[in-house]
């Protein structure tokens, strides 16, 4: 579709972002080197004196981690930004050699990996938007959600959004970032447009999180604890350090065994896993808040990028296009992608051929999310209850051979390195199957993938005061 710049005159050097999560700010920032002016629109009354929970993001209070390959764009979007996180609380990690890390196959040895950043959702969200408003052409309208889209003479085309209060803001382009709740499909049906198609996988897993008081103890050789639930032992856990000198401890349980919210069975669950390392570390540990449980953790993929009509000046990114286990922790990592895809699309455009490029914008931000979409669906159809397609052939056989990579990743570090490479998304998979790494892979064929573990690692043995778990 062809831009029509009579259908935006007040708003052809405006672009508006909706949702101030994650997605939202890095696409303010972006826009903004095109763009003399970018409001980010967020339906949250959001605190101006310090991170802090807000209703928009529920999944805040549970692990979240930002892979190296969405730490390097995000700091070069903010130069600077990394520091400044770490700075005020968050940490900079080896995955896995600064962890504990039970996969579904082994122990990790001491083994090439990634880095990762840890810290609280609400210290992350609150350190990359004070950043993102120190530019003067990005502004923040708070409390006042978007209602529904503008559209410009030809009916066809975006022009602005309507907001709750009443007001309208002209925009030469609009982008929808409100994540999950995102309305885009019930917006683009009110200006006669189809609905997309859906692609829908769900594994049915829960998390239930607390926050605990981080014990000193100058004999921990160990910065966080992960140990993976797999099909015939569907409970595992996570512990990362974070700002505050606070640990925060996600259990994760899939189906029937989705974990629990009160204070004792907490305890209960994490005594149930695979290994005793998270129950041995916490048991002792000060609580700092109640369980708080989250449920909506389904893979879904709107495919607006297959649409056949797309309106000029309306993109959708993020978790509103496309959204995924998020025990994988590819969210934020994606969100970068993402903005960097809309960078890379901007780049060679006049401003106002923008509004025309939205449906090629789509296309190319979608594709973003292609590969943490893989990744988590295949390993969430390895669950004989997981609702969704059943995988084909190809999916089924790169389970196997996924199963064999794990298999060595654990003490190969010419298999961990583009293991975690791939895993990171810094890495295309085809990585996995150069003919060095098959052949390596394929060396470990009669070790078992599944098989009877050790409580801890070899190199790591149990607390002196640990009990033994029934």
């Amino acid at each position: 579709m062809d831009d029509d710049t009579d259908n935006h005159p007040e708003g052809h050097d405006h672009a508006v972002v909706l949702g101030a999560g994650m997605t939202g700010l890095l696409a303010a920032r972006v826009l903004a080197r095109r763009f003399a002016r970018v409001t980010l629109v967020e339906r949250d009354e959001l605190a101006e004196t310090g991170p802090a929970f807000r209703p928009g993001v529920p999944q805040s209070r549970h692990v979240h981690v930002l892979w190296s390959r969405g730490v390097e764009l995000i700091e070069g979007m903010l130069p600077g930004i990394t520091a400044r996180l770490v700075v005020a609380g968050a940490a900079v990690l080896e995955s896995p050699g600064d962890f504990l890390w039970l996969s579904p196959a082994d122990w990790f040895d001491q083994v090439p990996g990634a880095k990762i950043l840890v810290g609280s959702r609400e210290l992350l969200d609150w350190t990359v938007r004070q950043e993102v408003l120190r530019d003067e052409r990005i502004r923040l309208r708070a409390g006042s959600p978007a209602t529904g889209l503008v559209t410009g003479a030809d009916g066809r085309s975006v022009t602005g959004v309507e907001l709750r209060d009443g007001g309208r803001l002209a925009a030469a382009l609009v982008v929808d970032a409100t994540g999950r709740t995102s309305k885009a499909p019930a917006w683009l049906a009110a200006i006669g447009n189809p609905a997309p198609a859906v692609t829908r996988y769900d594994s049915r897993l829960g998390y239930s999180s607390r926050y605990y008081e981080m014990p000193k103890d100058p004999t921990r050789r160990w910065q966080g604890l992960y140990v993976q639930g797999r099909p015939d032992s569907p409970r595992g856990a996570v512990l990362v350090p974070l700002d505050g000198g606070r640990w925060l401890v996600t259990l994760i349980g899939n189906g029937e065994h989705v974990p629990p919210t009160g204070d004792e069975e907490f305890l209960g669950f994490a005594r149930s896993l695979r290994s005793p390392v998270l129950y041995d570390a916490i048991r002792d540990a000060k609580p700092l808040s109640s369980p708080t449980a989250f449920r909506s953790t389904a893979n879904e993929w709107r495919h607006f990028e297959r649409l056949d009509r797309w309106p000029a000046g309306f993109v959708v990114l993020g978790d509103a296009s496309c959204r995924f286990n998020p025990v994988y922790g590819h969210g934020m990592t994606v969100a970068a992608l993402a903005a960097d895809a809309l960078d890379e699309e901007l780049g060679g455009l006049e401003l106002r051929e923008i509004p025309g490029a939205a449906r090629r914008i789509q296309r190319k931000t979608a594709a973003a999310a292609e590969v943490a979409w893989q990744i988590a669906t295949s390993e969430d159809m390895r669950y004989p209850w997981t609702e969704g397609p059943p995988p084909d052939l190809a999916t089924r056989v790169l389970q196997q051979y996924m199963s064999r990579v794990m298999v060595g990743a654990n003490a190969d570090p010419a298999i961990s390195a583009p293991f975690f490479d791939v895993l990171s998304l810094s890495t295309a998979p085809e990585a996995l199957l150069s003919p060095g790494t098959v052949v390596r892979v394929l060396s470990k064929w009669r070790l078992p993938t599944a098989p009877a573990t050790t409580d801890y690692p070899a190199h790591h043995g149990p607390p002196e005061s640990a009990d033994p778990v029934a």
